[in-house]
Order: structure tokens, then sequence, then C-alpha cells
């Protein structure tokens, strides 16, 4: 009987040990992905602000250039309105 008792006692004890293992494990592996999915998320808003910088040069260049054949077109007309 003794021996059935301390049995149990051993196999309730690796059981519990083995729970709190894996508590661990389940926390360490959360904090992982928490980890990984902030540095995801950095990686995307770097990338964003590239690409809104990317295209404000852009939208630049492109209004500027609207701007001097703008002003071109003006000559001509002014021109044409002098003959």
């Amino acid at each position: 009987m003794k021996k059935a008792l301390l049995g149990l006692a051993l196999v309730a004890t690796l059981i519990t040990s083995c729970k709190k293992e894996t508590k661990e494990e389940v926390k360490e592996a959360t904090e992982a992905i928490g980890n990984e999915m902030e540095e995801a998320i950095d990686t995307a808003a770097v990338k964003v602000d590239a690409a809104a910088d990317s295209t404000k040069i852009k939208t630049g260049e492109v209004l500027e250039k609207g701007a001097e054949k703008m002003n071109q077109a003006a000559e001509k007309l002014k021109e044409s309105v002098k003959k």
C-alpha cells in the first residue's frame, strides 16, 4: 500500500512539474511571437514611410514638370496675342 501511495505521489509530482515546464515554454513562445510581430510591424512601418517619401518626391517632380509646361503655354499665348 505504501508503494502505491508513493508511486501516486511521484506521478503527481511529475505531472505538476511537467505542467510548470509547459507553462514556461508557452510563455516563452508567446513572448517570441510577440517580438516577431513587433519587428514585422516596425519593418512594415519603415517600408510605408519609404514608399510615402518616394511618392512625395515623384509627385513633386510631376508638379514641377506640369508647372513648366503651363509656363511655356502661357509664354506662347502671350506671343500669339502680341502678333
